[in-house]
């Protein structure tokens, strides 16, 4: 059996669960996450994690077994998934990797940076440098320190910016450089790459149905358990989203219907960054739409053949 590792994204709400179900039961496939947020137990609503009722049908890997508590990067998702890769084509089965977090691809198809790690002082220097004079004027002088920056990092994502200049400073050495040198561990494998380009009035269509369910079905719950943990507002947990605008809502600041419109201005928001980032990173993956599924898995599995 040849080493095939299938790999599904595409914008939040796009169908890309739906789509790897159907293939794994075609095809003799497992499903291992490729989402950041859908790691983490406390979240199965507001991250959209798949239903029990598709994790019966199909052999699930690496969703809601991370404690909110606890940090993951990047490159402890790839040293998961790199065993359950192996693990799966041992048993002869495909691996289907399926999710909306960018960097996850990345480091499957591209590889992931060996750079060493930051000491705390450095980085504890660093966060509290850019908390006491703001993002704005952080950026800027990021940009003076590694001028590689501009146009792949955006002025206000806080993040991306630490981690930046952080490196620049540590190493003497611009990301970007560490990223050029970076070499994938899968390139024995055949990799099928495809992206569900769906339509922007489906898309948004999709988002606003979600929500509406994710607000009745339990999504509350989630948070108010989630609140009790008073977990450290820096970890990742807090970024999904629903988390802030349901805690505003639980404290009285705003209305439910509010907590609807945020949500799906935000969500929107970042299924414009992942199609963004998708146009940048992901060029040469197969983009694919149908307003008839069983037209799209017909396709896909021609494709695969």
């Amino acid at each position: 059996m040849s080493k095939k590792i299938i790999l599904i994204a595409g914008p939040t709400a796009s169908g890309k669960s739906k789509l790897a179900i159907s293939l794994a039961k075609k095809i003799k496939g497992e499903i291992i996450n490729a989402d950041s947020m859908q790691v983490y137990k406390e979240f199965s609503i507001l991250s959209s994690r798949p239903a029990k009722s598709d994790l019966i049908k199909v052999r699930h890997h690496l969703y809601g077994f991370l404690s909110s508590k606890k940090h993951f990067s990047t490159g402890a998702w790839l040293k998961l998934v790199k065993k359950q890769i192996k693990l799966c084509i041992k048993k002869k089965k495909v691996p289907i990797l399926v999710g909306g977090t960018g960097l996850y691809f990345d480091a499957i198809t591209k590889g992931i940076t060996k750079i060493p790690n930051i000491n705390f002082k450095l980085r504890n220097q660093i966060r509290n440098l850019q908390k006491k004079i703001g993002q704005e004027a952080f950026y800027k002088k990021l940009l003076k320190l590694d001028p590689q920056v501009k146009g792949k990092i955006e002025t206000f994502d806080v993040q991306r910016s630490l981690r930046a200049y952080e490196v620049k400073k540590f190493t003497k050495k611009s990301i970007y450089d560490w990223f050029k040198s970076t070499k994938s561990e899968f390139k024995d494998y055949e990799i099928f790459k495809v992206f569900l380009d769906i339509p922007r009035e489906e898309l948004l269509k999709n988002i606003s149905i979600r929500i509406d369910k994710m607000l009745k079905v339990g999504s509350i719950n989630e948070v108010k358990k989630f609140i009790k943990l008073k977990l450290d507002p820096s970890l990742s947990a807090n970024k999904i989203i629903g988390v802030k605008e349901i805690k505003d809502y639980l404290l009285g600041l705003i209305s439910i219907d509010q907590v609807k419109e945020l949500m799906n201005i935000k969500t929107r928001q970042y299924a414009k960054r992942q199609m963004t980032w998708a146009r940048g990173r992901m060029s040469d993956w197969k983009r694919e739409y149908s307003n008839n599924f069983s037209q799209l898995l017909k396709k896909i599995l021609k494709e695969l053949s």
